[in-house]
């Protein structure tokens, strides 16, 4: 475990030496992120093989930073913080993979790309909810710089509306932090102070303070109708930048509903619990129906982005240890699916098409033209639609069971988003990849496309290996979560609903 903070310092560092070199060689800068990349990953594989699964934190770093405040450079890490690393390293590994062809400003591009990997690294690895803070805020500015330099359809709109959505919540985040910490005499910011400092806050102060922190956080996992930031920034987005949106970034507001929002005030969350479950149920379906009837194939993927996040915020609403767990399996498997689709979608078919009209592409038999291409797509659509054999199955069903223990007509209105996912699903993969009936002459004239390169097959096979792998063996991760959530602080998260 004592490996992972290297994984904050070498990205940054990493994010350093590409600026460096970027005015010098494109080539030099991508080969230095993905070389920092991998470096970083392997500390999170590397603490991982070496992990035994405790109750609670485990201390990595603890060193005073400003001690006036209370305030302290405090990391620290269990089975979920655990998981959540290793999905980042491989997210950032894939998503340099298919920026590969990034020549423009390059450095910089690589540069604002790990420094968004190294803010994502300290966010789940916080233990004091300050640095957190500041971790948050310093994986939302790149995001910024990238859509809006490197981006393509509105992108500085785009990039605009994600940012201002995503500070938005994050004062919320602070005016809750603030207030938990000043209102409740709170002596510094870890976690188990800030608890005991909100429960001596008035009920009206509690509920107040919980909205805050969870609707803030919220903003940024997507959940409606604070959505609408997603499916324009993930259009606007260049393909890595998707991927690390839908991957990662969108995890870091989930990963703070359920760190720390939940956590700190058990008593209002319960109190909160059937809203935060009807706007989840709401956006699975309602993103779920406007995926359907989409023609862009990019927006596609982004509001299935949302509906699949809208299972994740379920499982956090309904907050068993099934559910739960289900939550952090399908923050891993959306991580990993959503990365895939928009690998496909952005890089592999439109960098070559140069469309991502569905009624054009249906003109092409591009299951011929890019056989690797849709082969990829449609083992990545199996997944996203919760098939068997892939990741997305266990965690959808775990959260699915999770939730029949609390209300079964909460369980048959998620069902239905499953099979809303189906349809959307199955629709874009015939219209993009077998929409043409009878063109099967790839010779007679249609455009040549250029072959996949190195990097996008072996940032497709990445991707595709782990969600097969978590699909048949969903308890290699599991048994990282589940002893996570029984520790004081989150088990506290059940028990204010049945108190």
């Amino acid at each position: 475990m004592n490996a992972l903070p290297y994984a904050i310092y070498l990205s940054f560092a990493g994010a350093l030496a590409c600026l460096l070199l970027g005015s010098r060689s494109a080539a030099a800068a991508r080969v230095t992120a993905l070389l920092t990349a991998l470096a970083a990953w392997a500390c999170t594989l590397y603490a991982a093989c070496g992990y035994i699964p405790t109750i609670g934190l485990q201390d990595l770093t603890l060193v005073p930073w400003i001690p006036e405040l209370g305030i302290h450079y405090h990391l620290a890490a269990d089975g979920i913080s655990l998981t959540l690393v290793v999905l980042t390293g491989l997210a950032a590994t894939a998503g340099i993979l298919f920026s590969w062809n990034i020549e423009e400003r390059a450095g910089e591009f690589f540069a604002l790309f790990l420094a968004l990997i190294g803010g994502v690294y300290g966010v789940f690895l916080s233990a004091d909810a300050f640095v957190f803070f500041v971790f948050y805020e310093i994986a939302i500015v790149p995001k910024y710089f990238l859509i809006a330099n490197w981006g393509s359809t509105n992108r500085e709109y785009g990039a605009m509306k994600l940012v201002l959505y995503s500070f938005a919540g994050s004062a919320l985040v602070l005016a809750g932090l603030v207030w938990t910490y000043a209102a409740g005499g709170a002596v510094n910011f870890s976690l188990p102070e800030l608890a005991y400092a909100a429960s001596t806050l008035s009920w009206a102060e509690q509920l107040t303070v919980f909205g805050f922190l969870f609707f803030g956080f919220a903003t940024l996992a997507g959940i409606f109708p604070l959505h609408t930031w997603a499916p324009t920034g993930h259009v606007a987005a260049p393909t890595g930048a998707s991927m690390l949106l839908a991957g990662v970034v969108m995890k870091l507001g989930a990963y703070g509903c359920l760190r720390v929002a939940l956590p700190l005030l058990p008593d209002a969350f319960a109190a909160w619990q059937p809203i935060i479950a009807g706007l989840a149920l709401i956006g699975i379906l309602y993103a779920g129906l406007v995926a359907l009837v989409q023609e862009d194939f990019k927006f596609v993927i982004a509001y299935s982005s949302v509906s699949h996040m809208g299972f994740v915020i379920l499982g956090l609403a309904v907050a068993n240890e099934h559910a739960l767990s289900g939550a952090v399996l399908q923050m891993f498997s959306h991580g990993v699916i959503a990365g895939l689709l928009f690998a496909v979608v952005g890089r592999m078919v439109y960098e070559r098409t140069h469309t991502r009209k569905l009624t054009a592409l249906r003109a092409l038999p591009l299951f011929r033209l890019m056989p690797f291409a849709a082969v990829t797509f449609v083992i990545a659509a199996l997944a996203s639609m919760g098939m068997p054999g892939f990741s997305g199955f266990p965690a959808e069903l775990t959260i699915l069971i999770g939730t029949w223990t609390t209300s079964p007509v909460w369980t048959f209105a998620a069902a239905l988003g499953v099979m809303i996912a189906a349809a959307f699903t199955l629709r874009v993969l015939q219209l993009s990849f077998f929409g043409k009936s009878g063109t099967t002459d790839v010779s007679s004239g249609h455009p040549t496309y250029p072959p996949l390169t190195w990097p996008e097959k072996t940032g497709a096979v990445l991707l595709l290996a782990t969600t097969i792998l978590l699909g048949l063996r969903p308890d290699l991760l599991l048994n990282w979560i589940e002893p996570a959530l029984q520790s004081p602080l989150m088990s506290a998260i059940s028990k204010g609903l049945t108190s």
